[in-house]
């Protein structure tokens, strides 16, 4: 009887030692797996983000150099016409109480 407790006794600490190897202390398994995945993310954020500074960094050289570019942001931004063009701007009437007739029905 005593030997079954002893293999028991024993099976548990090789069974907590094992187990202390792999996860105990500050850093174990599940930690730096952890960690990996968060090192991932931030590599993919980093990538993304030097993608968008790219991109506009090319925009901003368009912005100062093209012609074609600086034309189209003063149509879009402020209206901006060439001087053969001409404008028409179509407004919507305001209605007033005392203008508005009631409807009949049908």
């Amino acid at each position: 009887m005593a030997t079954w407790g002893r293999r028991i006794v024993t099976a548990v600490s090789v069974a907590s030692v094992v187990y202390f190897a792999v996860e105990g202390g500050e850093w174990g398994t599940a930690a730096l797996l952890r960690q990996r995945a968060h090192s991932r993310a931030l590599t993919d954020s980093v990538e993304r983000l030097t993608r968008t500074v790219d991109s506009l960094a090319r925009y901003k050289a368009l912005v100062h150099s093209d012609p074609a570019t600086q034309e189209r942001i003063a149509r879009e931004q402020f209206g901006y016409v060439r001087a053969h063009e001409l404008v028409y701007k179509v407004v919507n009437p305001v209605v007033s109480d005392s203008t508005r007739r009631p409807v009949s029905p049908r």
